[in-house]
């Protein structure tokens, strides 16, 4: 369990948000939801210890992150950022290795067992066939799966992703998002970061509005995403709807211009 308590987060004195708390648990989906600059990716750092908390604790299974190594925490949370680019021409092989970094002790190589860790987490992704291609050749689309290969090369509980479809094409963020609820299902916990109200709908257990910095909202999708509520947020009309295929409701978001 992955537990925030009144977490309070910025830089320096300046709180950028502040008094969340949220428990994530294995298989949920947890999307994170506000307009540009409002502090999502810094509570992301600060979960992941990058960012000194002002306030509040981040609890990992009933301990306290802070007292927990660099390496104690990467074995536990996988991260996948908005988009990497490496300064070499790394194989996609190599990209998804770095993974290992936390399990592989101070001075030694990777083993059997990591090479066999990274294979099996291409083939998760479906992305085995370009085990031998350079990383920053491959599309957007595909560098994301690999990001998510290296960090499930991490063998995590939990895993935090920043807009992981940002940049990407719809096919391509439609098929990260399918692989997202694969791994939920699989019984990972993913937090995740968007832009996009649908694709909370999508995939989401539950969601975190940050407003502003005094205000966060957290509940399912349905309860807390309100036309009036999207609209303050974007600073335009929304409208939400729902259409039925075969037999299952989707909600989706409309803007009104």
């Amino acid at each position: 369990m992955l537990e925030l308590k009144s977490v309070g987060c910025g830089y320096g004195k300046k709180i950028v948000v502040k008094d969340v708390s949220l428990t994530v648990e294995s298989g949920e989906i947890i999307c994170i939801l506000g307009p540009n600059g409002v502090g999502k990716t810094t509570l992301f750092k600060s979960i992941l210890g990058h960012v000194d908390l002002l306030s509040g604790q981040v609890l990992l299974d009933g301990k306290d992150i802070k007292k927990m190594t660099r390496q104690g925490v990467a074995k536990k949370i996988g991260y996948v950022p908005q988009a990497h680019t490496p300064p070499f021409a790394f194989t996609v092989r190599d990209v998804v290795l770095m993974g290992r970094t936390a399990h592989v002790p101070l001075f030694s190589s990777p083993g059997a067992k990591d090479y066999s860790i990274v294979e099996e987490s291409l083939e998760v992704v479906g992305m085995s066939h370009l085990a031998d291609k350079i990383y920053t050749e491959i599309s957007g689309g595909e560098r994301q799966m690999v990001l998510i290969a290296r960090a499930l090369a991490q063998k995590p509980q939990f895993l935090i992703m920043d807009e992981p479809t940002s940049n990407l094409d719809f096919g391509n963020q439609i098929r990260v998002l399918q692989q997202i609820k694969k791994l939920a299902k699989g019984g990972l916990a993913v937090v995740m970061t968007t832009h996009s109200p649908d694709h909370v709908y999508m995939c989401a257990n539950k969601v975190v509005v940050i407003k502003n910095c005094d205000e966060v909202l957290i509940g399912g999708a349905k309860g807390v995403l309100t036309s009036d509520l999207l609209s303050e947020l974007y600073g335009l009309p929304v409208n939400i709807t729902e259409i039925t295929v075969e037999g299952k409701k989707i909600a989706f978001c409309v803007p009104v211009y």
